[in-house]
């Protein structure tokens, strides 16, 4: 195998050495997953002498390199093809049809899903939620993304891959990803100029700007809703001089993709945001954190860096503000959920598995790098701009009390017009079912899967922290969708994502995976009910962080609001072995041309008679 014509199927990037990787991150062992990433577009998978060469160049052990690269479902210790071929398989994904798709892509390809060919060239298998949502079925082929797939789409992919055709060479078609803003509203309206928000902050100076945040009641939009004003106080106020603004746009819950439209459509809005941010903390470094499945949208991301960069809105005395310099790195995840988590997300920053904090200390006192760093998400930050141009003020008259400003949902499932809605917090459900066009809705999953299942009698219920909270994932399910499938993909979801660092979220997504698993395959039992039931409990008060409390929420909804749809699944109400030991020992039975009575197991009934 030819290195060029390796080289040729992966993303487009200059044929580099290791060396070259290693000296352009400056042999810094912080950087450690952004090697790694790097160092797999030299041969679309990191061999282990690589990893020992790494480790040696950093002066760290051998053991936390392999660690890092076994850590991200996108790195690769083991070859998976010059073509690897991943299916979104999020619930909405699996609605569409993605699976099979997949399947009739392994048969044109005569590969099994989730194994190497036998001439090395392709891979098949399936992924978390790829942010495509709206524009599914959806993959990623070496790292960038196709949407809207059929079986023309399917039969053409097949055949550029026999042909070894490189993607540069793929018709542009594939790659084209639609915004799909479907409702505008103060944010998605907004036509600013580069640097305007940033000269209203700076005219009232660090206190006032941080005074109109304060007036503002702006609240994270990343789902948990805390004050941005105080986030941004509490850093201020931290010992320190080294401050750090990070944006989170490790977008990973299942059904949100709206952080996906504003970097692609808005990156001046939040890279400005960051700038209002590091005025306010007088930070001066910042990172983009972008999810793994993004990365098609790095270079036009670095080109609006530069943009900025050449107007004087980063880097030394920005707009001639003397003390104001401040400049923003993008850094790449690499397929970890659980990196959405702030501390988590810090971890990997630094080049680690991307493992929760335990906390106190918060990031605002002790961060990045041990530095004080506020962690913000895309839409908070962009969401600064409205209150630098407009007032503090002016920015809560929108809204709810509790919950000031506007909201972007990213709208998905069984609706006529799946995409972007923005509309001010306490919007009722039923009035954005109506403007999608959702018909005959029987559930609506709001903020992903750790998120909320609300029923047709809760549609009256309103989008506000004070009410319905969401980070923005909005999926619809309407009267044909078994509530109890919904629930399964969520519960295989966490299962998979769980980082694996405390025993009640390793263990307790495992084995409610496996409770649903039974139920699915007909083997339920009504104390399997009782069970999960325990297992709720134990998730949620033992587990080190977010993922694992939040992992039975959709169980644990559906089975109050659709129990039918678990209890249809259940053959007794006493205990129901998931093993059949008589049917296993059928091929026995078989070898040995036996079939009489003794040689099957007698049953509960047959031995009491």
């Amino acid at each position: 195998m030819q290195p060029e014509v390796l080289v040729s199927a992966l993303p487009s990037v200059p044929l580099v050495t290791l060396d070259d990787i290693l000296q352009r991150h400056s042999h810094d062992p912080t950087r450690l997953l952004q090697i790694l990433i790097d160092a797999q577009q030299i041969e679309g998978w990191l061999p282990a002498p690589s990893l020992t060469r790494i480790a040696a160049a950093l002066h760290i052990p051998r053991a936390r390199v392999e660690g890092v690269a076994g850590f991200y479902s996108f790195l690769y210790t083991r070859p998976v093809g010059r073509y690897r071929v991943l299916f979104s398989d999020n619930i909405t994904d699996r609605m569409l049809g993605n699976a099979e798709l997949l399947d009739a892509l392994c048969r044109k390809l005569w590969i099994e899903p989730g194994k190497l060919s036998e001439d090395g060239l392709v891979s098949v298998t399936t992924t978390s939620c790829t942010g495509l949502c709206d524009q599914g079925p959806a993959m990623l082929v070496n790292g960038r993304a196709i949407g809207q797939l059929n079986h023309r789409r399917i039969n053409e992919i097949a055949e550029l891959i026999r042909q070894q055709r490189p993607l540069d060479l793929w018709p542009a078609e594939y790659f084209r990803i639609d915004d799909n803003i479907r409702r505008r509203d103060a944010l998605l309206d907004l036509d600013m100029p580069p640097g305007a928000a940033l000269t209203a902050a700076i005219a009232r100076g660090r206190d006032g700007w941080l005074a109109e945040m304060q007036a503002s009641n702006l609240r994270g939009r990343g789902g948990a809703g805390f004050a941005t004003a105080v986030k941004w106080a509490s850093a201020r106020n931290a010992p320190g001089a080294q401050k750090v603004i990070v944006c989170n746009a490790d977008e990973g819950e299942p059904g949100t993709f709206k952080d996906r439209v504003l970097l692609n459509s808005f990156a001046d809005l939040v890279f400005e945001g960051m700038a209002l941010a590091a005025w306010a903390v007088s930070a001066t470094e910042g990172f983009l954190y972008l999810r793994g499945e993004y990365h098609y949208l790095r270079p036009q991301l670095e080109a609006v860096l530069a943009s900025r960069r050449q107007a004087g809105l980063l880097g030394t005395s920005i707009l001639g503000q003397p003390g104001f310099d401040f400049d923003i790195q993008i850094h790449l995840g690499a397929g970890a959920y659980v990196c959405g988590e702030e501390t988590a997300l810090l971890e990997s920053l630094e080049g680690k598995r991307g493992t929760p904090r335990i906390r106190p200390p918060f990031p605002v006192i002790k961060g990045y790098l041990g530095r004080p760093t506020v962690v913000n998400n895309v839409e908070t930050l962009a969401k600064t701009c409205l209150v630098a141009l407009e007032g503090g003020e002016a920015f809560a008259a929108t809204g709810t009390a509790q919950s000031a400003g506007t909201k972007l949902l990213s709208i998905s499932g069984d609706c006529a017009a799946p995409g972007i809605y923005e509309y001010p917090f306490g919007v009722p459900i039923a009035r954005i079912l109506e403007d999608c066009g959702a018909s005959d809705t029987q559930a609506v999953q709001v903020g992903g899967a750790s998120g909320m299942c609300l029923a047709s009698y809760e549609f009256q219920r309103r989008i506000a922290y004070e009410d319905v909270p969401t980070a923005g994932a909005f999926m619809i399910f309407d009267g044909t969708r078994d509530l109890f499938d919904v629930a399964r993909a969520f519960v295989h979801f966490f299962a998979h994502e769980s980082c694996g660092f405390c025993t009640p979220c390793r263990v307790g997504t495992a084995l409610l995976k496996g409770f649903m698993d039974k139920l699915a395959d007909g083997h339920g039992a009504k104390a399997d009910l009782n069970d999960i039931d325990w297992l709720d409990r134990l998730l949620k008060n033992a587990s080190h962080c977010g993922l694992g409390s939040a992992a039975p929420n959709p169980v644990i909804d559906t089975l109050q609001k659709f129990r039918p749809a678990y209890e249809r699944r259940l053959v007794s109400l006493d205990f129901e072995p998931a093993f059949d030991l008589d049917a296993a020992l059928a091929e026995a039975r078989q070898l040995t041309a036996r079939d009489d009575p003794g040689a099957h197991l007698k049953t509960h009934e047959e031995e009491e008679k």
